[in-house]
């Protein structure tokens, strides 16, 4: 029998980011590492912020929705906020809830540059990745791929009908060359 096609937008969830991300997904470990890394991190980031006016975007936040764009090479913080609005699996390694709002980028890249200014950012990407390699889970193989070239390998006019014989080359006019 065919299903139905019913899409209702329920209003309650009860099932959590939590429960929804795999066990043995490989955020799950790299979530572990950079958590164990923010915690070191906690006594600069309280020495960074006033203790009055409006609170900002949270350090920790800020710096995992980071470690995502630089992970999955998000080219925008425009695109990596436009992620973090439909993206259950970001929401989650950020520590964002379902219903908590998507920053501004502009909002975003403000609070990045003060992280960058104090180099917090850099300590902890650092941190991260002594940790993964620490824990064996970084490679110093290098790989990368042409764009440009998955596109003409995918374009339809790159396939050719293969035949047993060559064709024949194109006719000569005199005095016009090819």
């Amino acid at each position: 029998m065919r299903g139905h096609d019913d899409q209702a937008a329920h209003l309650f969830s009860y099932v959590s980011p939590e429960q929804r991300v795999p066990a043995d997904h490989p955020l799950r470990a790299i979530r572990q590492m950079t958590d164990r890394v923010l915690t070191t991190l906690s006594r600069k980031f309280t020495r960074m912020y006033s203790t009055i006016g409006r609170p900002s975007i949270a350090p920790e936040k800020l710096l995992r929705t980071l470690l995502l764009q630089a992970l999955y090479t998000i080219r925008s913080e425009r695109l990596l906020m436009e992620q973090l609005e439909y993206n259950l699996l970001f929401r989650w390694f950020v520590g964002l809830n379902i219903d908590d709002p998507v920053w501004d980028p502009t909002v975003f890249s403000k609070n990045r540059d003060r992280l960058l200014r104090a180099d917090v950012a850099a300590l902890f990407f650092r941190a991260v990745l002594d940790e993964a390699k620490a824990r064996g889970l970084v490679s110093d193989e290098h790989f990368t791929v042409d764009g440009t070239l998955l596109e003409a390998w995918a374009s339809l006019k790159s396939f050719k009908k293969v035949s047993d014989e060559d064709p024949p080359p194109p006719p000569t006019i005199p005095g016009i060359r090819r």
